[in-house]
């Protein structure tokens, strides 16, 4: 089954008794742009986002007709969890992983990355404190976000960090 968009998210989508069949992807699959994968159910799909790089998401529906629907499952694996305590050290560990080129990921106040023994020993020695854990990596910090906030008191971690390193803060 060759798929080339989404077409929309699970949870806007009337199920009515339709089989939910799920593809499970692992982290680093959610930007391809050609993906050939089996569902769990055992269907063939192939992904071909041409266009444009369309970034899967969790529960993401990438095809669905009367009896069944196809929604992408992304997989825990073993990450690096980090809660820094002050907004400095936020700030301090987002610019050292982000100077390695690695992804970061946030979820519920910590910072997630993908495992790497070289740089949990690092963290460590650090004094980070990260901890290892088996979890999805569903929320990607992207570095083309804007430095504005959609919330009311403008408090993205973004927009956090931004005022943290400005000139007015020396």
């Amino acid at each position: 089954m060759l798929i080339k968009e989404k077409t929309g998210k699970l949870k806007d989508i009337e199920t009515r008794g339709r089989e939910v069949d799920r593809l499970p992807i692992v982290w680093y699959e959610t930007n391809k742009r050609i993906l050939h994968k089996t569902t769990v159910a055992g269907r063939e799909v192939i992904l071909k986002f041409l266009k444009e790089t369309s970034m899967l998401l969790q529960d993401d529906v990438i095809y669905e007709d009367e009896n069944y629907l196809i929604a992408i499952d992304i997989q825990p694996c073993e990450v690096i969890v980090i809660q820094p305590a002050t907004m400095y050290n936020m700030a301090k560990l987002c610019y050292e992983i982000g100077n390695k080129h690695l992804p970061i990921f946030y979820e519920a106040e910590a910072v997630l990355i993908p495992f790497d023994a070289p740089l949990f020993k690092w963290l460590t020695a650090a004094g980070f404190e990260p901890v290892k854990e088996h979890r999805k990596l569903i929320h990607q910090l992207r570095t083309t976000v804007s430095s504005h906030a959609h919330t009311d008191n403008n408090s993205s971690l973004f927009s956090k960090i931004l005022k943290l390193t400005s000139p007015a803060n020396d």
